[in-house]
């Protein structure tokens, strides 16, 4: 998918706009999440070899790096990899210095709500570096074919068609983000979701609740009219 070089005339642009992806998507996200950016931003910026697409380097110097103990960044960078944005390429073991390198797959699919809010033209690059952009191709001669139903389903009046409605009306955002929660329980007036994480969570609450609200008030109406409280958990739940 990723073909586009980080080295040679163009790639100071590029970089760049990686570095952005990752600090304006460390801004959106929690406390925890801003601070482990911030840091994976310092690292590439002052180590990342791009030409190699990999960063060497031990715990001490990520530590002087940081102005952390060892034992935070040992916490740090299990917190990166989990978090899918590096992947290690040589352990660091029996002395030698462990080897990382940048998930772009990762970091377009943990950025990509971000990208308008940066601008079009960001946008637009990551798209292309992404290889999101499709050509699409249209036979005006027949007529348009039914847009199929994606979502299997559930009648009215359920989560079932709450995710069909995200889906139809914001399909970007459903793919990165409504398509990941489940119904986790339902009263009268009351909804439970739960996400795989928090940082899924924490980035619905904040950046689209209103539009998870306004679904589930069309899809899920209570008899008396009165909007169900949706809660959001994260977890595999039991």
């Amino acid at each position: 998918m990723e073909q586009i070089k980080r080295v040679g005339p163009k790639a100071g642009a590029l970089k760049y706009d990686i570095l952005t992806a990752l600090t304006v998507t460390g801004l959106h996200g929690s406390p925890t999440e801003q601070t482990s950016l911030m840091r994976l931003t310092s690292l590439i910026t002052a180590r990342y070899n791009w030409r190699l697409e990999e960063v060497s380097v031990g715990h001490a110097e990520l530590a002087r790096l940081w102005a952390v103990n060892d034992r935070t960044v040992k916490r740090e960078m299990k917190r990166l990899l989990g978090m899918g944005v590096l992947m290690c390429i040589r352990p660091g073991v029996r002395g030698r210095v462990g080897g990382y390198r940048l998930n772009y797959r990762r970091i377009y699919e943990l950025s990509r709500p971000i990208w308008p809010l940066v601008g079009s033209d960001f946008e637009d690059r990551m798209v292309e570096m992404s290889g999101e952009r499709t050509v699409v191709n249209v036979d005006f001669g027949r007529p348009a074919a039914p847009k199929p139903q994606l979502v299997a389903g559930q009648g009215a009046g359920t989560w079932g068609a709450v995710r069909r409605r995200l889906q139809a009306e914001h399909p970007d955002l459903f793919e990165n983000w409504f398509a990941k929660l489940v119904q986790d329980g339902q009263g009268d007036h009351t909804l439970t979701l739960r996400a795989p994480t928090g940082f899924v969570s924490r980035y619905i609450e904040t950046h689209l609740a209103q539009l998870l609200a306004a679904a589930v008030a069309v899809e899920m109406p209570t008899p008396d009219g009165v909007p169900r409280r949706i809660t959001l958990v994260s977890g595999q739940g039991v």
